[in-house]
């Protein structure tokens, strides 16, 4: 495995648990519908939380969650109309991003970006 996807890899599970620590329900991690793919989909207070996290081991350049643009964000969320189909999950849905930086051995610094983008009507 290349260094990027050993960081990703360490990355989505830091995020999942700084999400459990803070009372959100883990429904899947990397759940994929063909070339699509949501890293971590959770619950809170009813509401179904699509979450993708961005992991760097520097920031110096650009913040990670700057990352998710319109192109990304198009296929979270044709990702999330399909899990939302095969659920025939009714609530509300939100969608957020998980910025991490891993430098060197220091603690990660965390970013959770609640309602980072809404759905538009295309």
């Amino acid at each position: 495995m290349n260094q990027a996807y050993q960081l990703g890899i360490q990355g989505e599970q830091f995020a999942v648990e700084y999400l459990t620590s803070n009372g959100v329900k883990i429904l899947e991690t990397n759940w994929k519908a063909g070339n699509n793919e949501i890293d971590i989909i959770g619950s809170e207070n009813n509401i179904l939380l699509i979450i993708e996290v961005k992991t760097r081991s520097s920031d110096y350049f650009i913040a990670p969650y700057a990352s998710v643009n319109k192109t990304k964000q198009n296929i979270l969320i044709r990702a999330a109309n399909l899990y939302i189909l095969k659920n025939n999950w009714k609530g509300e849905t939100r969608f957020d991003i998980i910025s991490i930086v891993i430098e060197n051995n220091s603690p990660p610094k965390i970013e959770h970006i609640k309602d980072a983008f809404y759905p538009r009507i295309m």
